[in-house]
This record gives structure tokens, sequence and C-alpha cells, in this order.
């Protein structure tokens, strides 16, 4: 247990900078999500129960733009699917793992979890205690997450509207994002995704995501079927 507990704190000290920007963003999303018209109770299960970010601020937005509940799902699934790419980019390193290991993981499994991890899995390779990393990492942030949310529902209204707050997600994802952008396929999914975003931000009820993830997505998958012609650079 003492090289469980070693690789589990080792992954709550990687996640810490990341949780600088989550707090934030958690408080936003508690404030947000009230104003939306969801109860208290309802705005703090969605981060315990849902605990996807992105998701929650896009249902908040929705709800709030009385979206049609087919546009809701629709879009809550499209931009939940990166979460399929991380699983499939962790699954060699967690193969061996019990059931039980798995399911938790993949609850805790997150954009701020996956980074750090896969980084260190794919540097170190794995060990019999290698994923209690990616435990400390994902209940870490789901710790983070589940307190700022409530800070943000306590505070409400209350907190000043002058506080740049949502500049600490964009900025959360860039850290993120930039240190694991090192093949072509993966850089150009990055920026064909960023390009589509901004073109169709204008786009109703957040259709603009949906439209950015796929392009990012598809672009980054006939990519990296194309390997040999790329280079592995």
């Amino acid at each position: 247990m003492r090289e469980a507990k070693k690789f589990f704190w080792d992954g709550v000290r990687a996640e810490i900078p990341l949780l600088i920007g989550v707090f934030p963003f958690g408080m936003i999303y508690g404030a947000l999500a009230l104003n939306a018209g969801l109860s208290a109770f309802a705005s703090q299960m969605m981060s315990s129960i849902v605990f996807a970010g992105s998701s929650q601020f896009v249902t908040a937005q929705l709800v709030q733009d009385a979206a049609p509940g087919f546009v809701i799902i629709l879009t809550i699934a499209v931009v939940n699917l990166r979460h399929m790419l991380y699983s499939a980019s962790l699954a060699p390193y967690l193969k061996n793992l019990s059931l039980k290991w798995k399911f938790l993981l993949s609850y805790l499994l997150t954009d701020e979890a996956y980074a750090p991890s896969i980084i260190k899995y794919e540097k170190e390779g794995v060990n019999p205690f290698s994923h209690w990393f990616l435990l400390g990492a994902g209940f870490s942030l789901w710790f983070t997450w589940q307190v700022s949310t409530a800070l943000g529902i306590f505070l409400g209204t209350e907190m000043p509207e002058d506080i740049p707050l949502e500049f600490a997600l964009p900025l959360t994802f860039i850290a993120m994002v930039v240190p694991i952008l090192k093949k072509r396929p993966m850089i150009a999914a990055a920026v064909s995704a960023g390009i589509t975003a901004l073109l169709a931000y204008h786009l109703p009820f957040k259709l603009g995501l949906i439209l950015a993830a796929l392009v990012g997505i598809i672009i980054g998958t006939v990519l990296e079927g194309r390997k040999p012609l790329w280079g592995t650079e």
C-alpha cells in the first residue's frame, strides 16, 4: 500500500496546477445553473453524478435558452464523445485492472485527469500500482469540483460580474492540451476544431460546439489513419 499511496499523491500533485483553473470554473457553473432556473439541489447533483464540466455548462445555458430536449441530449452526447478517445488512449495501460477499478476510473476520467495521466504512462509505462496515479488525479478534481460548485451555488448572484472568471477555463484547457500536441494529426484536429468553433460561434443553441467537435474528431481520425504519409511527428 505504500507504493499505491505514493502513486495516488503523485497524481494529486500533478493535478494541482490544473485545479487552479477548475475552481473558478466550478463557481461559475454553480451560479449559472441557479440563474438558468435549476434548483440548488439539482445543480449540485449534476456536479456529483454527471461530473462533466463542459456538458454541465452547456446544459445550464441550453435550459436557460429553453432549448428542445433532443438538442440538449445531442449536444451533451457530442461534447462528451472525446471521452471515448480518452478511454481508448488509456485502455492499453489499464486493460489488466478489475471491472470494479475500470468503472471507478471511467467515472473519474476527465480532461484534466487524462492529461497528466497519459503523459506519465507514456513516459514511464505501467506497473501494478500506476492506476493509483489516475485515481489521485481524478479524485482531487472531483473533490475540487464539488466544493467549487457548492461555493458558486452559495454565493449565487453575489459574485461581482466584473471578475473575469470566464477566462479560467480556456487557460486551463490550453495548459492541458499544449503538452500533448506532439503529433501532426493531433495538432490538425485541435486547430480545425478551434477554427470551426470561432466561425460557428453564432449558431443557435451552441450548435457550433457540436460542429467543432465533429470536425476535430473527423480531421484527427482521418489523418491518424494516414500516419505513414504524415510521419510520426
